[in-house]
């Protein structure tokens, strides 16, 4: 969905209000996917496919549409697995970035997970193996909660 143009995009950094964002566990053969992020502040990080909804998406398009977008994969949502905010504040106290990441669990329906722009590595692993690897803040919590969703063992 492509953004209003009568409206300017809210910035990133030092944004006005949280920002609301989608992500989606999708597991396949008890695994969860995941994909490194490319960019900053969280590059090189693994964390779910996901990203900004756009206006007049629902939580559940966004997901699905970050999902297609970054990794070329197709799922269908499950439920909501929980959220996860991320604030940062520079050194003088003031916000730097307040994102609001809704995550759903998911079941794979189609595609091979490949990289991208915003994907660097991707892979599925083990719901238990995801504690072992560098992720962005709160994504192991969120991953053993989707598993339970998805009837997966963590």
């Amino acid at each position: 969905m492509a953004a209003s143009t009568s409206e300017p995009e809210p910035s990133r950094l030092y944004p006005a209000r949280p920002i609301l964002a989608a992500s989606i566990a999708v597991f396949r053969d008890g695994l969860v996917l995941l994909a490194t992020r490319t960019k900053p502040p969280a590059d090189r990080l693994f964390s779910l496919p996901g990203g900004l909804v756009e206006p007049g998406e629902t939580l559940h398009e966004a997901a699905l549409r970050e999902l297609a977008e970054e990794v070329g994969v197709t799922a269908a949502i499950l439920g909501f697995a929980g959220h996860v905010e991320v604030i940062d504040r520079d050194p003088d106290g003031r916000v730097k970035r307040h994102f609001v990441v809704n995550a759903f669990a998911g079941r794979w329906l189609a595609g091979e997970p490949q990289t991208g722009p915003e994907a660097g590595e991707v892979r599925f692993v083990a719901p238990a193996d995801v504690a072992r690897l560098p992720t962005t803040p709160g994504l192991a919590g969120i991953v053993t909660a989707a598993a339970q969703i998805a009837g997966v063992s963590p």
